[in-house]
């Protein structure tokens, strides 16, 4: 867009002024002012005039009492910055704002142990009180996934689905709705001891916040990786415990289960040994009746009319082995058919031939224990998640206390690592990247404009406007309860470079007029500021305006770029204001003699003629 418009600028808009103000008298104060209006268009414009000249003089005339008082302007203008940049304090900081997507994902466990279709009920109960909630004209629909999932890889996508007690409940809402936070928090406080012995808490819903949590289920994951899971745990619980008292932290839960209801079947390797079964034919036997035989042996079955394979697949019905005694007269055969031949005996008559079938029980010894639900990893390290998600405060300020917390744990076993891993990660790269970006730019633009004025000095006090946009960003931020983002740090880049080309404007202006009228550069920069102010402020004006609807968050997803306009605003409004008062302070202080580019033009003018150049001699005039 810059490039288009300065090809633009170059080229169309020198032709339609050639054409269309060529009639127009020269733009001059005295004249307008002066000549008769014509028409509600002239009375007007001659009206505006005369409003802008007060207000112009009005300017100068502080801009005196500015100029007069250097030493006090700078002084005050010093504090203002550094109290500005204590905001960074208040301000806070985020990774992207947040935005009300009309979701809410809420992760329901039950006791632990619980059967799946005892779940479902819990559920079903659950989704009544939801209903209670939130007004039916409000509520769009409830979708619930109850147990583990089999129609994706679990790998693939984050859920915390591992038992048959755990349930996912996607409540979507309507167009017209309340804030969802409000109904989100309804949720915990009214339905948290409705269901005893259960655990709920809300999960990130829409793929945005998915993508930025980048594979995990929540904004904030403390990782806890050492081998003896169930002293990580200990450590778990009392961070998790510790988390839940810091401002901003909700919806903090440990997401493993190290206490499920197991049978362990202990093969007797012996007997099945004597009977010709080994470990593995139990396993694969077991696992058919339990899985299904679609595992071990995948079986299809063509269909002649359209040529589709359907997947056939074999496995004993949940209501025949809905006890201990039930599973143990499970029968074991081998995979083999070889196996199914019988030794004849010697003499006698026998009954037909059977299958050398065994029942489960004959086989093994069952004993009930207490085992992990789920077994995670992390840099192949076992590991336990304690999650959590972020309301009514920044990210930043929540990670910080967090990691107090876990800086107040003292000295960890040996091998024991805790790690917060989430969105605070990202965040931090991002800023350091962008930070580093806006510091190049800066040193990229200083330099761009050291050739230009071929001088150190003048874009150094072209850069005393950018303090003042920085200051104007953060007191946005502040006033209107924004974060520090990613995408208020893109508008801090739009209104920094708006700042110095506004400051660029007024700089060279002085030098020119410094040359042609021969003032000093106290002067001078009067000269500027008074002749400059109205493109000045025509520059900002338009950019302000263009940027308050997106400031206001209106519209769908407004508030998702709400962050940029505000900055563009709040660094514009302080970046004029140093640009028109204390840009010009900082030049009468430091440029004391001539503009470094017109003393060159008048050296070379000089030695091209072959003359001496007396740098104190008026312009255009050399020494012989």
């Amino acid at each position: 867009s810059m490039l288009a418009s300065y090809v633009l600028s170059r080229t169309l808009v020198p032709a339609l002024s050639r054409m269309l103000m060529h009639g127009e008298p020269i733009h001059d104060e005295h004249i307008i002012l002066t000549t008769p209006p014509k028409g509600l268009g002239g009375r007007f414009n001659v009206a505006r005039e005369r409003v802008f000249l007060r207000f112009q003089n009005a300017y100068v005339r502080v801009l005196e009492s500015f100029l007069a008082h250097r030493a006090i302007v700078l002084i005050i203008s010093g504090v203002v910055v550094v109290i500005s940049v204590l905001l960074t304090t208040v301000v806070g900081t985020d990774f992207f704002p947040t935005t009300d997507s009309g979701l809410m994902k809420l992760h329901f466990r039950a006791p632990v142990g619980t059967r799946l279709e005892e779940t479902e009920q819990m559920v079903l109960a659950l989704e009544d009180s939801i209903r209670s909630v939130i007004p039916k004209s409000e509520l769009s629909s409830i979708t619930d996934m109850i147990g583990v999932p089999t129609f994706y890889n679990l790998s693939m996508i984050p859920s915390d689905n591992v038992s048959g007690s755990d349930a996912e409940i996607l409540i979507s809402l309507k167009g017209e709705h309340r804030p969802t936070v409000e109904y989100m928090k309804r949720i915990r406080k009214e339905l948290g001891d409705d269901f005893p012995g259960s655990a709920m808490y809300f999960q990130s819903p829409d793929i945005t916040t998915q993508v930025l949590n980048f594979g995990l289920s929540a904004p904030l994951d403390i990782k806890i990786e050492y081998p003896d899971l169930q002293k990580a745990h200990d450590y778990a619980l009392k961070i998790s415990n510790q988390i839940k008292q810091v401002p901003g932290a909700v919806d903090v839960n440990i997401k493993q289960v190290l206490d499920y209801p197991t049978l362990r079947l202990n093969v007797d390797r012996q007997r099945a040994a004597q009977l010709g079964l080994t470990v593995k034919d139990i396993a694969s036997s077991m696992l058919i009746s339990l899985s299904s035989s679609s595992l071990l042996a995948p079986s299809f079955y063509l269909n002649p009319k359209n040529n589709v394979n359907y997947s056939v697949s074999v496995r004993v019905p949940m209501q025949r082995i809905a006890t201990l005694d039930e599973l143990l007269s499970s029968p074991i055969t081998p995979p083999t058919a070889g196996a199914l031949l019988q030794t004849a005996p010697a003499s006698g008559t026998t009954d037909l031939p059977k299958p050398p079938a065994q029942t489960l029980g004959n086989l093994v010894t069952v004993t009930n224990e207490w085992t992990p639900n789920e077994i995670d990893h992390y840099t192949v390290q076992r590991i336990l998640d304690v999650t959590a998600n972020v309301e009514g405060r920044d990210l930043g300020s929540t990670v910080d206390d967090i990691q107090k917390v876990i800086d107040k744990l003292g000295e960890l076993p040996k091998g024991m690592k805790i790690t917060i891993r989430g969105q605070n990660e990202v965040m931090n790269e991002s800023f350091k990247s962008m930070g580093l970006g806006i510091i190049i730019a800066i040193i990229l633009v200083y330099l761009l404009m050291a050739t230009l004025f071929q001088s150190w000095l003048d874009p150094f006090i072209v850069m005393m406007a950018l303090p003042g946009s920085i200051c104007g960003i953060l007191w946005m931020l502040a006033a209107t309860g924004t974060t520090i983002n990613v995408i208020s740090l893109m508008g801090t880049i739009m209104s920094v470079g708006i700042a110095v080309s506004n400051s660029t404007l007024l700089v060279s202006f002085a030098n020119d007029v410094r040359v042609e009228h021969g003032y000093d550069a106290l002067r001078g920069a009067l000269e500027a500021g008074k002749t400059r102010m109205r493109p000045v402020l025509m520059t900002a004006l338009a950019m302000i305006l263009g940027m308050l609807p997106m400031a206001l968050g209106l519209g769908e997803g407004g508030e998702q770029n709400a962050p940029l306009g505000r900055a563009v605003i709040g660094g514009l409004i302080f970046a004029t204001i140093a640009t028109l008062f204390i840009v010009p302070v900082v030049y009468s202080y430091l440029r004391k003699g001539k503009p470094t580019k017109h003393e060159l033009e008048e050296k070379f003018l000089a030695e091209e003629r072959g003359f001496e150049y007396d740098p104190n001699a008026p312009s255009d005039v050399v020494i012989d």
